[in-house]
């Protein structure tokens, strides 16, 4: 059977195009491709099926002569964090990150504790596909050892990076929702290290996400906005399934659009350092570049994806970077999205502020970010994009940009839409932001006409 990446990994639904065979020849490839010499890291998110996975990835593994170090359930950062520190040659990470629960995965880490580059999982990909795997005789087969100290050498990183004095000080109240996901494994640890009060939801691991469903959008964390005024905290924060993202609602219980944390984390980091370069997906706030630009500091669009995101920053030198959806990278720390990190530093931002989350945010530029998906067969998808290209290109006025570093997007003086293929579902998702929810969801609607129009004309 046929595997491929999309923007983080693979990704497929359990039993259909995700099996225990597939898993198994994955792992061969990635022996394959990435080599047998020196130790790799195999660990999982909390899934259902993610036991089971990991156990026949570090089988295969081990079959085809690799010395095995299993670490796992963990968050996907603590898995980036432990590579290079243990002198791994690579990690394969069985994880969907927030994919509904019918859903399971393979990330690949590189010995830098980078994602794997591109042109590695292309490879992968053709060794599964021609069936290129070692075979090594008995007195060849790797070992799989346990490492238990993973969690806390990840959580006593972070503990390292920001002012833990003046974080216990401020007396912190926070609510913690770990959606059963792996976050529950570490961020508990990591509040109790800053001499943080917590509450906690969702705080055991469990792949069937009975609390909420994986993603930490507005729509599934309603018990969190509910609690947080409810118990006098300071903040809420919540993770998604693999725990590389982290999503905030402030103290009176309102939903932060994750755009208006990465606005806010940026200009941190560039005041901080006084100057230096950002690094953010085409799909990012404007609200970012206003807001560093008069503190000297710089931005760099990439392709939607952490993993270009964090290969961009590595090869630029960028002090900071992330998406709008939660996903922040401090390269201090490490170039991997983190959402632990992110508890931190907001931790840290704050106490150095002195103030609360909802008047820092109210600094902020006020734009407004509208997301849609639309459903849309993978066959239909590059050929549809080309078309709108195309069409929205000859039809662009004096005061109008077509930008296609990631799918189309139209921008002019009044905002902006962006229609992209998912590199990890079957379907396109819109953004369109402008100053105003009104004028943002205009746009979102243009948009939202022009693909559903360019669909039709496939019968789609």
């Amino acid at each position: 059977m046929a595997v491929r990446f999309g923007t983080n990994g693979i990704r497929e639904v359990v039993g259909a195009g995700l099996t225990a065979r597939v898993v198994a020849e994955v792992a061969g490839a990635f022996a394959q491709v990435l080599g047998t010499p020196g130790p790799a890291v195999v660990g999982t998110d909390g899934r259902t099926s993610s036991p089971a996975f990991g156990r026949v990835a570090a089988g295969a593994l081990s079959a085809s002569g690799v010395e095995v170090l299993e670490l796992g359930v963990l968050p996907t950062p603590a898995f980036q964090y432990s590579v290079p520190r243990l002198g791994a040659r690579y990690a394969l990470v069985v994880t969907a990150s927030h994919n509904p629960p019918e859903f399971n995965g393979i990330k690949g880490i590189a010995g830098d504790g980078l994602e794997i580059p591109p042109e590695a999982e292309r490879a992968i990909e053709r060794a599964v596909a021609e069936g290129a795997f070692p075979r090594v005789p008995f007195d060849r087969v790797g070992t799989i050892r346990p490492d238990p100290e993973a969690g806390p050498r990840y959580v006593n990183g972070i503990l390292g990076q920001v002012d833990r004095g003046a974080i216990a000080a401020r007396k912190f109240r926070v609510v913690l929702d770990c959606g059963n996901g792996a976050s529950a494994v570490t961020s508990p640890s990591l509040l109790h290290g800053l001499s943080v009060r917590y509450t906690t939801l969702n705080g055991n691991v469990d792949g069937t996400f009975p609390g909420h469903l994986s993603e930490p959008t507005e729509a599934n964390l309603v018990d969190l906005v509910r609690t947080v005024p409810a118990v006098g905290a300071d903040f809420g924060v919540a993770h998604d399934g693999d725990a590389d993202r982290a999503v905030f609602v402030d103290e009176n219980g309102r939903y932060v659009p994750g755009e208006r944390m990465l606005a806010l984390l940026a200009r941190d980091a560039v005041r901080s350092a006084g100057g230096g370069l950002v690094v953010t997906p085409v799909t990012s706030s404007l609200a970012v570049e206003e807001v560093i630009r008069p503190l000297g500091g710089k931005i760099l669009y990439t392709r939607v994806g952490s993993p270009v995101v964090s290969r961009a920053m590595a090869e630029s030198k960028a002090i900071f970077g992330g998406e709008e959806n939660g996903g922040c990278l401090f390269p201090a720390h490490q170039l991997a999205r983190d959402g632990a990190m992110t508890l931190a530093k907001v931790l840290e931002l704050l106490a150095r502020e002195k103030r609360a989350l909802s008047e820092v945010l109210a600094e902020l530029p006020p734009y407004v970010l509208v997301k849609r998906k639309v459903p849309c067969p993978l066959a239909l998808r590059d050929v549809v994009i080309s078309e709108l290209t195309e069409e929205l290109t000859r039809e662009a006025g004096a005061d109008t940009q077509v930008l296609t570093l990631d799918g189309v997007k139209v921008q002019n003086p009044r905002g902006w839409y962006l229609i992209r293929p998912s590199g990890t579902e079957p379907l396109y998702r819109i953004f369109a932001e402008a100053k105003g929810s009104k004028e943002a969801e205009a746009l979102a609607d243009t948009a939202l006409a022009r693909l559903r129009s360019a669909l039709a004309r496939h019968g789609a």
